[in-house]
C-alpha cells in the first residue's frame, strides 16, 4: 500500500475538493458550423497548435461550437464558466456573439481574448470591456489604409453594403465618419443578413447611385454574395472588403467574381511577400507551415492566426500570473488579466501587440497591409 506524507495527502484532498487544480483551463468558442463556419473552422483547428504546457503548467483547452448563433455562444460560455471553471476564454467568432457574452465574462472576472473584427467589443473602455482583449485589427486601423488607397485611386463617391448586425453597424459608424473627413462622399447605404440567399435589391440600389467604389462590410462566405451580385449586374468600379474576408476560402467560394478584390488585412495572408527583417514574417510563416502540415496545403487562414496570436499572448502572460496565484482561482484570473494588459512588443502572426489600460487591441500599422486577389490568390499590393 503506497505511503503519503501529510503534505502530499493534503494536496490530494485539496485537488479532490477543487481548491487546487493540476492544470490551466482555457475555453474556446468558435463557429465551426453555420453561416460563419468559414471563419470559425480555422479558429477551432488552430487550438491543436497552441501550447499544451506553459511555465511547467499543463494547459487544457475545452472547445465548443456555437453554430454561428449568439444564443448558443451564451449557453456555451455559461457552461465553460460554471462547469469547467475556465481561467480564460478565446473567441467567439462573431461580433454579435462577443457582445452577447460580455456581461458573463465580466461578472465572472474571466479574461476574454476575442477574435472578432469589430472594435465595439473593446471600445470605449469600461468596467466590462476591461476583461476583453482583441487579437484582430480594429476597424479604424483597417479603414485608414483602405481610405488612403481610395484617395490614391481618386475615389470620390462610395457605396456601402454591410451586415445588418453589430459588425455592419460598427463598420458603417467608423468608416462613414472617416470617409467624410477624407473627402469621400457616401452615396448608398444598404444592409443584408448573414443568412440571406439574395441581395439583388441592395445591389441594384447601390449601382443606381453610381459610386466610384463599393465597400462591403461582411465576413466569411456571406461576404461573397454582394460582390458576386455587383459583378453579375455589370458594376465596373472598385470593390473593397473588410479583413472579415481574409481567407483563401473567400477566393474558393467567390472564384472569378472576387478577382480584383481590394482589402487591408493582416500581413500573415501574404507572409511570403513581406520584407526580410519584418518581425511578423517568421512567426506568420511558422504558423502557416504548422497549420498546413496538419490540415493540408492552402488551408491556412488569418482567422486561425487570430486564435494563434491569442495563444501567444497567453503564453507570455501566464508565467507572470502564476507568480501571484494558482489556476482555478479568481485571484489567478485577475492576475492573468493584469498580465495581458501589460503585454509589450508581443510579436504574433498578425501583428505586434502593445496593450495598455485604454488599449486592449494594441496593434499598430505593422498589423495591416493592402492586398488584392490576383490569379486566384491574395497578393501584396505594391503601392
Amino acid at each position: 500500500m503506497p505511503r503519503f506524507s501529510k503534505y502530499s495527502l493534503l494536496a490530494v484532498l485539496l485537488l479532490s475538493a477543487g481548491l487546487v487544480r493540476a492544470e490551466i483551463k482555457i475555453g474556446v468558442i468558435a463557429s465551426s458550423t453555420g453561416p460563419t463556419a468559414a471563419v470559425g473552422i480555422p479558429q477551432k483547428n488552430t487550438v491543436a497548435l497552441l501550447p499544451s504546457e506553459i511555465a511547467g503548467q499543463k494547459i487544457e483547452y475545452i472547445v465548443l461550437d456555437d453554430a454561428s448563433d449568439p444564443t448558443n455562444a451564451v449557453t456555451g460560455v455559461k457552461k465553460l464558466l460554471g462547469e469547467h471553471r475556465i481561467d480564460a476564454l478565446i473567441g467567439p467568432t462573431t461580433t454579435p456573439a462577443a457582445l452577447a457574452i460580455l456581461d458573463f465574462v465580466a461578472e465572472s472576472k474571466t479574461p476574454l481574448l476575442t477574435t472578432v473584427g469589430s472594435s465595439a467589443v473593446v471600445l470605449p473602455m469600461d468596467d466590462k470591456k476591461k476583461w476583453v482583449f482583441k487579437t484582430t485589427q480594429n476597424d479604424d486601423l483597417i479603414a485608414e489604409a483602405v481610405l488612403a488607397n481610395m484617395a490614391t485611386a481618386g475615389i470620390k463617391t462610395l457605396g456601402f453594403i454591410g451586415f445588418n448586425d453589430p459588425y455592419g453597424e460598427n463598420w458603417f459608424k467608423v468608416f462613414s465618419a472617416m470617409a467624410e473627413k477624407a473627402g469621400i462622399k457616401l452615396v448608398a447605404n444598404e444592409r443584408f443578413n448573414r443568412t440571406d440567399q439574395s441581395v439583388t435589391g441592395q445591389v441594384l440600389k447601390v449601382i443606381a447611385a453610381r459610386p466610384d467604389a463599393v465597400f462591403i462590410a461582411a465576413t466569411g462566405g456571406p461576404a461573397v454574395l454582394p460582390q458576386a451580385g455587383l459583378q453579375e449586374k455589370g458594376y465596373k468600379g472598385r470593390i473593397y472588403q473588410t479583413h472579415g474576408v481574409a481567407t483563401n476560402d473567400f477566393i474558393r467560394l467567390g472564384g472569378k467574381t472576387v478577382e480584383g478584390t481590394l482589402m487591408a488585412g493582416g500581413p500573415m495572408l501574404v507572409a511570403d511577400d513581406l520584407a526580410t527583417g519584418n518581425p511578423i514574417k517568421p512567426v506568420a510563416q511558422g504558423y502557416i507551415k504548422n497549420y498546413e502540415a496538419r490540415y493540408g496545403a492552402g488551408t491556412m487562414s488569418t482567422f486561425g492566426a487570430n486564435t494563434y496570436d491569442a495563444g501567444l499572448l497567453l503564453q507570455k502572460a501566464i508565467p507572470d500570473a502564476l507568480k501571484k496565484a494558482k489556476p482555478g482561482s479568481s485571484e489567478f484570473r485577475i492576475a492573468l488579466r493584469d498580465a495581458l494588459e501589460a503585454s509589450k512588443e508581443v510579436v504574433g502572426a498578425q501583428g505586434v501587440f502593445n496593450m495598455s489600460a485604454q488599449n486592449h487591441n494594441g496593434m499598430d500599422q505593422r498589423a495591416r497591409v493592402m492586398m488584392t486577389v490576383r490569379g486566384g490568390k491574395w497578393v501584396l499590393l505594391k503601392e
